[in-house]
């Protein structure tokens, strides 16, 4: 009876892995479960002190560093987090993921309130935003049908050129997008008392949409698409061989980076206030890019970090060099950082933390 209760004991503990490694000739058995949970905890420890200092920060700080450093960093991270979602997850390096956000901020002008009256159709708030959104992830399948059948350097020279001839579309159109000077006085919502146009509240809701997008993009990469995305990736003559529709994988990718795409770009036009061509300009698509490369695309949180570094660069460059200069400051980062750090600040993080702790890469 006491063997059976022992029997039943051992049945109902979970299984703990093990790894047999040689030391000193001899074969040494550990267990990776109890690592695997300390490295779990550590990670959320992680995520929980970031969470906490990004929540704390509003009040620690000016309204400058709050909305101009804050704010903007994390609004550009939503749009290059849609581009390192398509680069880093399925190798398509798309240079319109801005010109989507930018049809997002058009519709946000459009079919919302601005200074244009004879073109705004003033519609509520909520409407605007969901019909942005929906025109944002209609706008990425079509790039996402024309360019899915390219490879490398012509799937970017596809995406770039569409998002060339948006910007002149733009430019040249008056009846809709009222030409070179585009839309102003495009301002948030305004709930009694809470104006979202205040540097802090305007903060907190670009710092949950920064969250909800990045958790979107962490839980899309570990279901079956995702996994069947990397593949993909990886392998897309072995992938097709299996029976993947590898075209379709990658049209669904561009949708929901578009979707990503149109959120920054309705909080890019209520940050700025106003629209034009020179929003989704050639630059500016070049900028996302930039950011992309300088966080590093293998991971969702390089956006961010590149975001923040490409903004901090922005504002305080200057105070070094000409502004006109600022585009060599940016250059010469962008190449540095293809150079000594191809998977960005992040990968140069990683490459450092694993040389100051050696056993952690075992």
């Amino acid at each position: 009876m006491k063997s059976s209760n022992s029997i039943a004991a051992r049945k109902s503990q979970p299984p703990v892995s093990t790894r047999t490694s040689v030391q000193d000739g001899r074969p040494q058995t550990t267990s990776t479960q109890p690592d695997r949970y300390s490295q779990t905890r550590s990670k959320l420890l992680r995520y929980a002190i970031i969470l906490i200092i990004l929540l704390v920060y509003p009040w620690t700080a000016s309204s400058f560093f709050v909305f101009q450093i804050g704010a903007q960093s994390l609004i550009l991270g939503i749009i290059a987090l849609s581009l390192a979602f398509l680069a880093g997850y399925g190798g398509m390096v798309s240079l319109s993921q801005l010109t989507v956000a930018g049809i997002a901020g058009y519709a946000t002008a459009i079919f919302g309130h601005s200074a244009v009256g004879q073109i705004s159709l003033e519609w509520p708030w909520w409407l605007v935003s969901v019909l942005a959104m929906l025109l944002a992830v209609g706008a990425a399948t079509l790039i996402g049908l024309v360019s899915v059948r390219t490879d490398g350097i012509y799937t970017i020279m596809i995406t770039l050129a569409i998002g060339v001839a948006m910007f002149y579309l733009t430019q040249q159109n008056y009846t809709v997008f009222n030409g070179f000077q585009g839309f102003s006085n495009i301002f948030p919502p305004q709930f009694g008392t809470l104006n979202l146009r205040d540097p802090i509240p305007f903060y907190y809701l670009s710092l949950f949409f920064a969250v909800l997008s990045y958790a979107a993009v962490k839980y899309v990469v570990r279901t079956p698409f995702g996994v069947a995305l990397q593949g993909t990736r990886d392998n897309t003559r072995r992938m097709r061989a299996l029976g993947f529709n590898v075209a379709a994988h990658r049209v669904a990718a561009h949708a929901f980076a578009g979707l990503l795409a149109g959120i920054g770009g309705i909080l890019l036009v209520w940050y700025n206030a106003r629209i034009s061509p020179g929003t989704i300009g050639t630059s500016a698509l070049l900028n996302i890019l930039i950011i992309a490369v300088i966080g590093g695309m293998r991971h969702p949180l390089g956006a961010f970090i590149g975001a923040l570094a490409f903004v901090l660069l922005q504002n305080f460059a200057i105070d070094l060099i000409d502004r006109e200069r600022f585009n060599l400051v940016i250059g010469g980062t962008f190449l540095l950082i293809l150079i000594f750090s191809p998977d960005g600040l992040l990968g140069l993080w990683h490459r450092l933390r694993g040389l100051l702790h050696p056993a952690r890469k075992q």
